[in-house]
């Protein structure tokens, strides 16, 4: 049951009120004064109980609606909005107002393309071994030589004029989670090549051996020196995600967003330069101390030694 948001009383309160006036002897106006509401209010509680309604809030739905669209009508709306036709469409086929098909798609609940389709089954995988894959993927922050109004409580601010922009590039382990970082200059195919020999460099230092290579579609990672460095230099196997599908680098994509709450914009850092000095202490941590919910509630390291 869902009460009014303005109800001063709970059914139960409302009870009292009118058990108050009939059974113990007060006056309404005393039980009204003792519940915080007018008379009014007391005596139409009085009057539903005395009848022996429930005292719940009703609904403020009409009990007819003599100029609503006719269901079947309706049917015919939602057989051509499943063909995916668009509301100004139906609207102009059916010589009817666009805002009265979309009153009725939005009751329907068919207003947004994606709910033309059942709800896709979340995908989630996690290889057995370390190294088995890494996933790579690029986060833009915006270079600054001062804490901007928005981080000191003064409002809506903008980054450095000038300042440009740095990449922060994240190689993850599926299996254990483990994280490499690197804030780089740019996303340039010859950056990207070059931050992936060191995070396979770093992941060979902790015994993992890289085999499989996962990122998105961006022009860094469709660039012949990418598949180069992948095929005959480093020996991966490079996976593409499907265009428009974030949600198949999600462990990357995943590990962004925490490394940006808890780094990136977890204080108010002095200038870009400070978050870029913190970075490694936060890394530290989280690869060594923060509970993982994928891993039991322990760190990535604790995954890689067992």
């Amino acid at each position: 049951m869902e009460l009014h948001g303005n109800a001063r009383l709970t059914p139960a309160s409302r009870e009292l009120l009118c058990r108050r006036v009939r059974a113990d002897g007060w006056t309404v106006a005393e039980s009204a004064f003792a519940a915080g509401v007018s008379e009014r209010t007391a005596y139409r509680w009085l009057a539903r109980f005395d009848a022996g309604e429930p005292l719940t809030d009703r609904s403020s739905r009409p009990g007819s609606i003599p100029n609503r669209t006719p269901v079947k009508v309706e049917a015919v709306i939602e057989r051509l909005r499943r063909l995916r036709m668009t509301s100004s469409a139906i609207a102009a086929k059916l010589g009817m107002a666009v805002s009265t098909v979309c009153a009725v798609l939005a009751r329907l609940g068919l207003n947004r393309l994606s709910r033309l389709e059942p709800a896709e089954p979340a995908n989630r995988y996690v290889r057995r071994h370390a190294g088995e894959l890494i996933h790579v993927d690029i986060k833009t922050l915006g270079r600054f030589a001062r804490p901007g109004k928005r981080a000191l409580g003064l409002g809506p601010g903008r980054r450095t004029s000038g300042a440009g922009w740095e990449a922060v590039h994240v190689a993850v382990d599926d299996a254990t989670r483990l994280a490499y970082v690197e804030v780089l200059a740019d996303q340039g195919a010859l950056t990207a090549v070059g931050f992936l020999r060191r995070a396979i460099a770093w992941f060979a230092e902790h015994d993992i051996t890289v085999k499989e290579v996962m990122t998105d579609n961006g022009s860094a990672y469709r660039s012949f020196d990418w598949a180069a460095a992948c095929a005959t230099e480093l020996h991966v196997t490079h996976i593409r995600t499907r265009p428009y599908r974030p949600r198949t680098n999600g462990k990357a994509e995943r590990f962004i967003q925490t490394m940006l709450r808890e780094w990136a914009y977890g204080r108010t850092w002095q200038s870009s330069s400070a978050r870029r000095r913190g970075l490694a202490p936060s890394l530290r941590y989280y690869t060594t101390k923060r509970p993982h919910g994928s891993l039991g509630h322990k760190p990535p390291y604790s995954a890689l030694a067992a």
